[in-house]
């Protein structure tokens, strides 16, 4: 229980420490947006690598070399836990937005550090507000922001089992023409969820699959993207499993 204190003990203290930072990053933006987006995400990612240090996690990474660096793209990843945002967020190049649930909103704080670093609140039972958000996703990413997304829509599932990938979750790529990153993410749930709401050391391993150009498929994967792409991040989740 002592790493579950201390983190939530530091997520509360910087959250708090914070408050002023929301001003000056606002300043910052009137005057120059792309460094408000630089800070913000130095500032996160800090506080991120912070959290990991806590916690005491232990990472390999795979194929970081595959994310494009000179322009925005849309990491498609598998999902069981929510350090699977801490994990990824703190190996971005550039600016990043995830995709969260819209009840995120209704937390103080963390919810405009997560405006400032342009991610997106997706309403499951609003059809018309998802489909505005995944509008806001199109526009960031033709602005140079990455898109972060977790097409399973739930990280409550069996062991070693993934739900079908919403092929909506892939609009912002198809109408973009981004490139789609797979990110397959092993052992995550082992760090919390797996004995909540302790947090224990654990061994992750993420792997950055070869980015994919939808335009450069053949027809029958196109038709069905959420499959293929949830093909590629099995086959590489089994692969990973003895690395752990």
């Amino acid at each position: 229980m002592i790493r579950f204190i201390l983190v939530v003990l530091f997520v509360v203290i910087f959250l708090i420490c914070s408050i002023p930072l929301f001003f000056i990053e606002w300043l910052i933006g009137k005057i120059n947006m792309d460094a408000k987006n630089r800070s913000s995400l130095a500032i996160v990612n800090w506080a991120f690598r912070c959290v990991l240090f806590l916690s005491g996690v232990k990472v390999t990474v795979l194929g970081e070399e595959n994310v494009p660096k000179d322009t925005a793209v849309l990491y498609v990843a598998n999902h069981s836990s929510y350090f699977d945002i801490v994990l990824t967020y703190v190996r971005v190049p550039r600016p990043t937005g995830y995709v969260s649930k819209a009840e995120i909103l209704k937390v103080p704080l963390l919810s405009q550090w997560m405006k400032n670093l342009h991610c997106l609140f997706l309403d499951r039972e609003d059809l018309k507000k998802g489909l505005q958000t995944i509008l806001e996703g199109i526009e960031k990413v033709k602005s140079g922001i990455s898109i972060c997304i977790f097409p399973e829509g739930s990280r409550r599932k069996p062991a070693d089992t993934f739900l079908p990938f919403h092929e909506g979750s892939f609009k912002i790529a198809q109408k973009s023409g981004c490139p789609i990153v797979p990110v397959c993410l092993n052992n995550t749930s082992a760090i919390w969820e797996d004995q909540f709401p302790k947090i224990k050391k654990a061994h992750v391993v993420i792997e950055y699959g070869k980015p994919i150009y939808i335009n450069e498929l053949d027809k029958e994967n196109k038709k069905f993207l959420g499959a293929y792409v949830q093909n590629i991040i099995s086959e590489t989740y089994f692969k990973n499993k003895e690395l752990v």
